[in-house]
Order: structure tokens, then C-alpha cells, then sequence
């Protein structure tokens, strides 16, 4: 359950509406709302096959709170330790970090664009392989008993090909995404810093996107726009030092993907690049409890595509959120964060007004989490 509310850049006459496309309740007339309705449906067949079912009940539909499915796939191990195995069915692609981490486990209210737009909601449908070391599944469940915050187990090593056109969409060509992902903690114990684990890793994503065009009126001119080219080619970077008690996580990704030239009115293919740092802290004990508090601070900024939306504009991100995260229990959490944020409004680009329009201000973010 959320609340947001505008310090500055809101409400004011003439200028653009401050939104995010992380979070559809930042804007004008919004007070609380449910960012997330999930129930989980896992369990083991057998010692080899694993089945997930996560619907969403928060999915907004022109009235709010229609129910959705997010992920649905079978786990099929090679071995009983599931050392190997393949996801099948409509799950999250591997490419970033932030990204596959759950959205219940993330400290940040919302992922970071750079990233994210490379696979807005963060799934499709494909088959993926993964492979992941005994002594590696061991160290990420040893860092969730700490009260850490993973990404899950997503491979050491991950290659997977998939539709590619988003979440609950139907193919649109005959192509198919390729994507492979690498990443590995490292305990730093033989650097004489027992407990301090460090993660790293690089993943990469190519295909050929069909994306949606409508008719719009641009500075110079009227029509549809032309769908010229649509490969994408994507590499990505990241490093995770997790909070013993001082964190750093930091990720970045560069490539070129399709994106719409208002002067050309084409769907070409253009340059992206974008990432984010965020640091953050871990103290246990709070106020006597056994409750744990993250102060946290993110940058990100993002300069490319958002292929999610009609017409694939080009975007421009530069956002600093600084927060803490109080987790009460196992069970309740409550995160309170100040933001500043200077974006382009991408739900009004299919309009002559909406080209290029930024879209900057302040506001205070509330979260109460419920967890089971």
C-alpha cells in the first residue's frame, strides 16, 4: 500500500504532470494505492520438477485492481541438488540484477529505468537454462538468513531465448530474443574481510521488437510513424556489495534499441544508455526490537527508448531517492522516501504537446509492506 505526496512540480497550471512509470499513482489526484496484490502458488512435484503460479490483483485496467498473471513455469533439474535445470513458461529474464530481484525483497521502492526498460515488467515467455554451483546456492541462502536482500537464484550462468514483446502480449514476429546472464559472490574472507561477500556479473540481450505505433500529430507533421528498424542489442554490468553493515550496488547498461525520431516520424534505431549507484546501511536492534532499519540513497538516470508504450519515445531520466526501510518483522515492513525527480512524460507522446516535455519535482513516498 502506497502514498505519495508532491512537495513541488505538481498541480501547477501550465506545466507538465510529474509521472513515473515505475509507479502509475504519481500524479495529480492520486492518494493511496495498491501497487502490488500477489499471491504465490510454488511447491515441488518431485525431487526434479518445481511449479510457481503468481497471479497480481493490483493490475490496472482503466478501473483499477484487475487481476493479472505475472509469472507461471515449471523448474526441470537435471539433478536432485538442481545444480541444472530449465525454466519453462512465463517467468523473469536474466538480464540485470535489480531486475530479478523480488519486488517484495528490493529496498528501492521501484527498479531503476536504464535497466528495466530493457524488459518493462521484467517477464516473458521463453525457455531458459541455468546453472547454478552447491557452494553458490549455499552462500545466497546463507546471505538471505542474514536478513540480506539477494536477487535470487537466477544461474551462475543463464542463457534463455523468449518471445520478446512484454508481458501477456502476443507474439508479434517470428523472431525470438536471445539473453544470457553471469554473476557470482565472491566471499572476500581471503582478503582478511570474513563475512563480506561482493557480487558481480555482466549479462547481454539482442533481438527484434515490433512495437505498437498509433496516429499522432508531431511538430512537423501528422500520420503514423514508420517502423523502420527494430533490432535491439543490449550489454549490462553490475556489482553488489551487500550491507555487513555498509552497502554499495551499483549497475549499468548500454546498446541501441528502437526509438521514434519526432522529426523523421521512423521508429529507427538510436543509442540508450543508463544506470544507477545506490548505497545503503544495515542496523540491526532498533529501538530495542529485534527490527532492522535500511537507510538507503539511490541515483539513476537513464537517456533512451521506452519500448513498453506506444510510438518507443525517447526518454530522459535524473532521479536521487534517499529513504530508509524499516522492517518491523518478517512480516511488516514500512519504507519512507524522499525523491527528486526531472523525467520525460511518456504518457502524453502521442500528443504534439508531449514531445519533449520534462517534467521535474520533489515528493515524500510511503510503503507499508505486508509479507507472508
Amino acid at each position: 500500500m502506497r502514498y505519495n505526496q508532491p512537495l513541488s512540480g505538481d498541480r501547477v497550471a501550465g506545466e507538465p504532470e510529474l509521472k513515473s512509470v515505475g509507479d502509475g499513482s504519481i500524479g495529480n489526484n492520486s492518494n493511496f494505492s495498491l501497487r502490488r496484490v500477489r499471491l504465490v502458488f510454488s511447491g515441488d512435484i518431485n525431487d526434479y520438477i518445481s511449479l510457481y503460479l503468481q497471479p497480481d490483483f493490483a493490475t490496472t485496467n482503466g478501473d483499477l485492481n484487475f487481476a493479472q498473471l505475472r509469472d507461471a513455469y515449471a523448474d526441470l533439474a537435471f539433478d536432485k541438488a538442481h545444480e541444472y535445470r530449465i525454466r519453462a513458461g512465463q517467468s523473469k529474464v536474466p538480464f540485470g540484477w535489480e531486475n530479478l530481484q523480488s519486488s517484495q525483497n528490493r529496498l528501492t521502492l521501484d527498479r531503476d529505468d536504464a535497466l528495466n526498460s530493457a524488459v518493462p515488467s521484467e517477464r516473458d515467455l521463453g525457455l531458459f537454462a541455468y546453472w547454478s554451483p552447491s557452494d553458490v546456492q549455499k552462500l545466497w541462502k546463507d546471505l538471505t538468513k542474514k536478513g540480506l536482500k539477494t536477487s535470487g537464484d537466477y544461474g551462475v550462468l543463464g542463457i534463455g531465448v523468449y518471445n520478446g514483446q512484454g508481458i501477456n502480449k502476443a507474439e508479434a514476429n517470428d523472431g525470438m530474443y536471445l539473453v544470457a546472464h553471469s554473476t557470482y559472490p565472491f566471499d572476500l574472507g581471503f582478503m582478511g574481510l570474513r563475512g563480506q561477500v561482493v557480487e558481480i556479473g555482466a549479462d547481454a540481450l539482442s533481438g527484434r521488437f515490433n512495437r505498437s505505433t498509433a496516429a499522432y500529430t508531431s511538430r512537423f507533421g501528422s500520420g503514423t510513424p514508420t517502423a523502420r528498424d527494430n533490432s535491439e542489442d543490449r550489454v549490462g554490468v553490475h556489482a553488489v556489495l551487500f550491507p555487513q553493515p555498509f552497502g554499495l550496488q551499483a549497475e549499468w547498461n548500454w546498446g541501441a534499441g528502437s526509438t521514434l525520431d519526432p522529426v523523421t516520424n521512423v521508429i529507427d534505431r538510436k543509442h540508450l544508455e543508463g544506470g544507477y549507484v545506490q548505497a545503503m546501511y544495515k542496523i540491526d536492534e532498533v529501538f530495542g526490537t529485534k527490527g532492522t532499519m535500511f537507510p538507503y540513497v539511490k541515483w539513476q538516470t537513464y537517456d533512451g527508448a521506452w519500448k513498453g508504450v506506444t510510438n518507443a519515445p525517447r526518454v530522459s531520466v535524473d532521479e536521487v531517492e534517499a529513504g530508509v526501510e524499516y522492517q518491523i518483522n518478517k512480516a511488516l515492513e514500512l519504507t519512507v522516501a524522499y525523491s527528486t525527480m526531472n523525467r520525460t512524460q511518456i504518457q502524453t507522446q502521442t500528443t504534439a504537446a508531449g514531445f519533449l516535455q520534462q517534467a521535474s519535482g520533489d515528493m515524500i513516498r510511503t510503503q507499508l509492506q505486508f509479507n507472508y
